[in-house]
């Protein structure tokens, strides 16, 4: 492993699969070794199965001892666990100097250390998932596309949502579970849910939200059904569209998934 550079995912869970796999992909190209560590040591086996420059560990991340021994040595560390954890991995990381990931919201604990991490010139990278992640990506390229061929933006809709293969739609709820659980049942409950529409601010409260759908046809793929997600009205300011009247950040879902709710 000498002169490789050393990757370290924590959380070896449903939501790891796909950046385990990329990580391994390239890492030949790219020498890497990929570390997978979870407190369940044969889930992170089973995630590197039949994967090259992969390694499994055996980690309980809410064990401080445990990060202060296996946290050294990494250059990068991607944080996959659940959300309310990340906090204690990125202040050890911190403090060590090492560059962190996570796919997470940004949270006000997160924010708080964006002073100590710039002026130790360590990356922490959040909202580097699906969504929030690469829904940010799809849209600034778009909005940068718009600007720099002299458009002005009058409004911004986005919707992102993991869908099911027709062919595996089997269920009335016409969804699958291919991230934590927990997660998809209080998905709804992650904040205010507010957006602006045409200049009018709109809030939406948790046990409305599922009421509150729109019809959303794509041609050659179907009818599917969009709803808010969270705060849409802090992007404004981080897409660069401070003085636009409509922006709306959803959810998009298969229809007849809000009215299993």
């Amino acid at each position: 492993m000498e002169g490789k550079k050393q990757i370290l995912i924590i959380g070896a869970g449903r939501s790891s699969s796909a950046v385990i796999k990329y990580l391994s992909d390239n890492s030949e190209k790219e020498n890497w070794v990929v570390k997978v560590a979870d407190r369940d040591e044969k889930l992170a086996q089973a995630r590197c199965a039949g994967l090259k420059n992969t390694i499994s560990l055996a980690f309980d991340a809410l064990d401080s001892e445990m990060r202060a021994s296996q946290l050294p040595g990494n250059d990068v560390v991607v944080s996959m666990l659940p959300a309310r954890f990340h906090i204690d991995v990125v202040k050890d990381c911190l403090d060590m100097g090492i560059s962190v990931i996570t796919p997470s919201y940004v949270t006000d604990e997160i924010k708080e250390l964006d002073t100590k991490a710039k002026a130790k010139g360590v990356l922490v990278l959040n909202e580097m998932g699906l969504d929030p992640g690469i829904d940010h990506m799809s849209a600034m390229r778009v909005i940068h596309q718009i600007q720099d061929e002299g458009g002005v933006l009058t409004g911004f809709k986005s919707f992102t949502g993991g869908l099911i293969a027709p062919e595996s739609d089997d269920n009335p709820w016409n969804y699958k579970i291919t991230w934590n659980p927990r997660n998809v049942v209080l998905a709804g409950q992650g904040g205010a849910v507010q957006f602006i529409r045409n200049g009018r601010y709109k809030y939406i409260p948790y046990h409305r939200l599922f009421s509150r759908t729109e019809k959303i046809v794509i041609e050659g793929y179907g009818d599917f059904e969009g709803y808010a997600n969270r705060d849409s009205l802090k992007y404004r300011s981080i897409y660069g569209l401070d003085n636009i009247a409509t922006i709306y950040r959803g959810t998009l879902r298969r229809k007849g998934f809000a009215e299993a709710w």
